[in-house]
């Protein structure tokens, strides 16, 4: 087991500050939880590769470096509501960060209470960020989602404000798309 200690220190100090997340609170937790604890059985040399990891059918881990800019993006507060979808990993880093979270995971992953979460994370791709994670949000609230609808996938911050919703591309990621959540093109001429 400490040999995976060290692998997780180089992970938070090769993937995690060289990609200037410089939110010390989500490295301490990095260095903190045993990421190997959310691997499938047998797969535990996996947990600090610079790789996504399918830790259940048509669901996947983040890479280390993706889920911490992703994190450090939705700037988690202590005292905030967090839902976590598809990601468990996400979901113990921003939990010791002092958020409340609810997790999500399992064969449906849209039904979401509307206007009922601060901060909404997404582990994975999806080809576009659904309806009703949207709805989710309260005033205030941020979904970080990587959306991806071709070989290269964009991480992205949705603001839910007063005057709408807002959009901002965050970096470039390169995730599996989660089972059920491709984008369909229909055919045309």
């Amino acid at each position: 087991m400490a040999d995976l200690s060290a692998a997780r220190l180089n992970m938070v100090e090769s993937q995690v500050r060289t990609q200037d997340v410089t939110d010390v609170r989500i490295q301490d937790a990095m260095r903190a939880i045993p990421r190997e604890s959310f691997m499938p059985p047998g797969k535990a040399y996996l947990a600090y590769a610079d790789m996504e990891v399918e830790y259940a059918p048509g669901r996947w881990l983040l890479k280390p470096r993706d889920v911490s800019k992703l994190l450090q993006a939705l700037k988690p507060m202590p005292g905030e509501r967090c839902l976590a979808i598809g990601a468990p990993y996400a979901a113990a880093v921003i939990e010791t960060l002092g958020v409340t979270v609810e997790r999500l995971d399992g064969d449906d992953l849209s039904q979401v209470t509307p206007g009922a979460y601060d901060l909404i994370v997404v582990e994975g791709a999806v080809g576009r960020a659904p309806a009703a994670w949207l709805a989710g949000l309260a005033l205030g609230g941020r979904l970080g989602v990587v959306e991806r609808d071709g070989a290269v996938g964009q991480a992205v911050l949705y603001v839910c404000a007063e005057d709408g919703l807002g959009r901002r591309d965050l970096f470039d990621a390169f995730p599996p798309v989660n089972a059920g959540f491709a984008t369909h093109h229909g055919f045309a001429l």
